[in-house]
């Protein structure tokens, strides 16, 4: 039996964008994960205590796992992305390494006792990494797909028909990544967890160019005039609920761990059913 195609706006060329020198450098301005996060991944962790952290991009949360004392090998398959991440805090850090390549093919293991997948899971080619990872993961180990969300903003629905308007990504279609793999037998969920909201503070501007880091919106693949009128349009729309040129926005982390799977064959093991706050599944950013 054949495997259900991918939704058209996770095509590959659309994943190539972030490598774009635009993206890599817009890429610090996208909100940070809740420290709780990382709580959550280490409580997951089973021997040998070694994550893989596929689609690392900058290495946000290896960086934070390797502060914690996790040896933690970063993948991604742009190396400016990885440039950025060994520059940035705790990039040197002893216990992380960084490694090029596409979580599909590059060399990796033996085991790993926790994966993780931090907005980049959508990307990959869902057939083979999927079923890659269950062979990567030591017993009782699991997958952790990990999403962050924003509370609802008064701007949300005026801005979200000027993404719409401007984006590159002309076939982008709201969509559940969890509900996507179970479809296909490629992912068995067995815990959910959200984080505590914490406030996030920056500049209009920031917060405007954190766009330019998102799917549909590299400044490589957009015309001039186009990205100036949204950014322009964005905040016009944003400012006058800044105070001092300044807006808060409110971030949640939701992770789903589970067991990987291949050919409608998923391993349940007693080690990873766990205790959870249970959240709805939701769509993955980019």
């Amino acid at each position: 039996m054949s495997m259900l195609p991918k939704p058209t706006h996770l095509a590959p060329e659309y994943a190539q964008q972030f490598g774009d020198p635009s993206v890599v450098a817009a890429y610090h301005h996208r909100p940070p994960y809740p420290p709780q996060v990382i709580d959550h991944l280490l409580s997951l962790l089973v021997a040998p205590g070694t994550v893989l952290d596929a689609g690392t991009g900058t290495g946000e949360i290896a960086r934070s796992l390797a502060q914690r004392g996790v040896r933690v090998d970063a993948l991604d398959p742009s190396t400016a992305m990885l440039e950025r991440g060994r520059h940035s805090p705790s990039g040197d850090h002893p216990l992380l390494s960084w490694i090029h390549g596409a979580a599909e093919d590059a060399p990796l293991g033996p085991r790993y006792g926790l994966i993780t997948t931090a907005a980049s899971l959508h990307w990959m080619a869902w057939e083979i990494v999927l079923p890659r990872f269950r062979e990567l993961l030591a017993p009782g180990g699991v997958l952790a797909i990990i999403e962050q969300r924003q509370a609802p903003r008064p701007w949300d629905s005026a801005l979200s028909q000027v993404v719409t308007r401007s984006s590159t990504n002309r076939f982008y279609q709201p969509y559940d990544l969890i509900a996507e793999l179970e479809r296909r037998t490629l992912f068995h969920p067995l815990g959910r967890v959200q984080t505590d909201s914490v406030a996030f503070t920056q500049p209009v501007a920031d917060y405007v160019e954190s766009f330019h880091a998102r799917n549909g919106f590299s400044r490589d693949r957009m015309s001039p005039e186009t990205a100036a009128a949204f950014d322009a349009d964005a905040e016009c729309l944003v400012r006058p609920f800044s105070q001092d040129g300044m807006i808060t926005l409110e971030i949640t982390g939701h992770i789903v761990w589970g067991q990987p799977g291949s050919d409608g064959i998923i391993p349940v093991t007693e080690k990873t059913w766990r205790a959870s706050p249970q959240v709805p599944p939701d769509e993955e950013g980019g």
